[in-house]
């Protein structure tokens, strides 16, 4: 009696599913790199947005998706976890950033801010507990994120024209390359186990979703067009990494309270106020 030919053994879950979300990735980032370059020369004739009738759909696309699953994740994730530990999270996930932090600066030669990189990851690694804690903030070792958009931008690669991606929301053709270049070359995505690559990713997602409700929500009901507020604030955020300005700052909308701001300014001595002002005058002259 012949036996018959053994079965393959079959794909774990977690690896099948992260290789599905790969797959649809690089789909994704494809078709919208392909739009991106047919409508650069639109770009280059002064119009700001070519894409914006394609942009505004997927706006609208992601809007729902975020709606349905991601916001309410989010608001769940707020509620259960309490912000102490939330900031330990957010803290050991942007400690696994480090090592693409290093190649990053690395690649646009930037060698102080890699060494930078390189011993947040070490200090905070081992003294702070595998990130749980930023000990490396604490000695003066501040952040220098940095991801291959940013690389490609420093290399001279322009950032038009504007486009939203499935999913991952606003983008352009270059930033796109750079989160695919990204995924790829992590070098924590290849030491991790496929289980581990998953919950990063969710939790990450979450967790930054998390960090913006309230920034968001304030952002579309004070906008009169929240799809051309949110380009605007992504360029000028993306700028500003790329001059290392504000490179990973947490998006923040201006919510003035002029009263809060006239009495925290009259509690303060006004003297000091005068000193520091006629100071930076005699400088500046």
């Amino acid at each position: 009696m012949t036996e018959s030919p053994s079965r393959p053994p079959a794909a774990h879950p977690a690896r099948a599913a992260l290789a599905a979300l790969r797959r649809c990735l690089v789909i994704a980032l494809f078709a919208g790199v392909l739009l991106g370059w047919a409508a650069d020369g639109r770009a280059s004739d002064g119009d700001s947005d070519p894409l914006e009738g394609y942009n505004r759909v997927m706006f609208e696309i992601n809007q729902t998706v975020d709606g349905l699953l991601l916001k309410p994740a989010a608001e769940f994730y707020v509620l259960a976890v309490p912000e102490g530990v939330r900031f330990r999270i957010s803290n050991v996930l942007g400690n696994l950033g480090e090592p693409l932090n290093l190649l990053n600066n690395l690649a646009q030669g930037k060698m102080e801010r890699a060494g930078t990189s390189f011993m947040r990851f070490t200090v905070n690694s081992t003294v702070g507990v595998v990130g749980i804690f930023d000990v490396a903030t604490d000695w003066g070792l501040e952040r220098a994120p940095e991801d291959f958009g940013q690389t490609l931008a420093s290399w001279g690669v322009g950032g038009e024209p504007y486009l939203v991606l499935p999913l991952l929301g606003p983008s352009n053709p270059r930033d796109a390359v750079g989160f695919g270049v990204d995924w790829v070359a992590d070098p924590v995505g290849h030491l991790m186990p496929a289980e581990g690559g998953v919950a990063r990713g969710v939790l990450s997602g979450v967790s930054q979703r998390a960090e913006h409700i309230e920034n968001l929500e304030t952002l579309e009901r004070t906008s009169v067009d929240f799809y051309a507020a949110l380009r605007e604030l992504y360029k000028q955020y993306r700028e500003n990494a790329i001059r290392d300005g504000a490179a990973g700052a947490s998006l923040e909308v201006p919510d003035y309270d002029f009263d809060e701001e006239l009495d925290g300014y009259y509690d303060e001595d006004l003297d000091s106020y005068l000193d520091e002002d006629l100071e930076k005058y005699l400088e500046e002259k």
